[in-house]
C-alpha cells in the first residue's frame, strides 16, 4: 500500500511542490470550512429566496479556488495563465440579496487561504466571520421600520383619481405620494400607484374598503412588508 501511494505521488505531482497529503488537507479541510459557511448562511437567511443551490455553490467555490491557489503557488506564469482560462466564463444570474455577495467573497478567501497553505488564517477567520454573520442576524443590527407601502388602485378611466380618493386618505393615510397612472384593460380602467403611509391605528383592511366605495368596487392592492419590489 505503501508503494502504492508513492507511485501515485510521483506519477500525479512533477512538481514536487506538494505531495498527496498535501492535497487531501486542502480539499477536505476548504470543503468543511465552505460547509460552516453554508451553514451559517442557511441559519441567518431571512425572507423567501432562499436556494439550495446557491449554498452548494459557496461550497463548491471554496473548494475549487483551493485547488486553483494550490495549483498556481508563486508561478506567476501558471497565475496569468488560469486569468486567461477563466475570463472566458460568464456569469448571467443576478444576485437576489446584496448580502450574497459578502458570502462569496468569504467562500473565497477561505479557498484562497487553505490553497495557500495557511490554515490556521482559514481556520480562525471562518469561525470569526460567520460568529460575525449570526451576531448581526441575531441581534438585527441596523434594522428600520419601514412605514411606506405600496397601494394600487383600479379606477374606471373617466373618472379623477385625487378627487375620488380624497376621503379614505384622509381617514386613513399620514402621508401619500403619487407614482405613476397607466391604463390597463385595453383602456377601460386606469391604474394609479401611490407610495402611503398609514395612520398608526388605521387598519389596513378598513382602507381597502373604503376605496373600493370609491372605485366601483374595482381591484385595490396594499403591498405590505420592508422587502423591495420592482412596480
Amino acid at each position: 500500500m505503501d508503494e502504492l501511494l508513492k507511485d501515485v505521488e510521483k506519477f500525479g505531482d512533477l512538481t514536487g511542490a506538494f505531495t498527496l497529503m498535501d492535497i487531501a488537507i486542502v480539499l477536505f479541510l476548504s470543503f468543511a470550512l465552505t460547509l460552516l459557511v453554508g451553514f451559517t448562511y442557511r441559519y441567518t437567511h431571512r425572507g423567501v429566496s432562499y436556494s439550495q443551490s446557491y449554498v452548494h455553490t459557496l461550497v463548491i467555490m471554496g473548494t475549487v479556488v483551493a485547488v486553483i491557489m494550490l495549483i498556481i503557488g508563486s508561478n506567476i506564469a501558471r497565475a496569468f495563465a488560469l486569468v486567461g482560462a477563466l475570463s472566458i466564463v460568464r456569469f448571467r444570474n443576478a444576485m437576489k440579496e446584496t448580502r450574497d455577495i459578502g458570502f462569496i467573497f468569504l467562500s473565497m478567501a477561505i479557498g484562497m487561504a487553505v490553497g495557500t497553505r495557511f490554515y490556521f488564517l482559514a481556520i480562525f477567520s471562518s469561525v470569526v466571520l460567520c460568529a460575525f454573520a449570526i451576531v448581526l442576524y441575531k441581534f438585527n443590527f441596523f434594522a428600520k421600520e419601514v412605514r411606506e407601502r405600496i397601494l394600487r388602485i383600479q379606477l374606471p378611466i373617466d373618472r379623477d383619481h385625487d378627487e375620488a380618493l380624497v376621503d379614505p386618505f384622509r381617514a386613513y393615510l399620514d402621508e401619500h405620494r403619487l407614482i405613476s397612472v397607466e391604463t390597463v384593460r385595453a383602456g377601460v380602467l386606469q391604474e394609479v400607484i401611490y407610495s402611503v403611509v398609514l395612520k398608526k391605528k388605521a387598519s389596513p383592511r378598513e382602507l381597502l374598503e373604503a376605496i373600493r366605495k370609491k372605485n366601483d368596487n374595482q381591484k385595490v392592492t396594499l403591498v405590505l412588508g420592508q422587502q423591495e419590489i420592482d412596480i
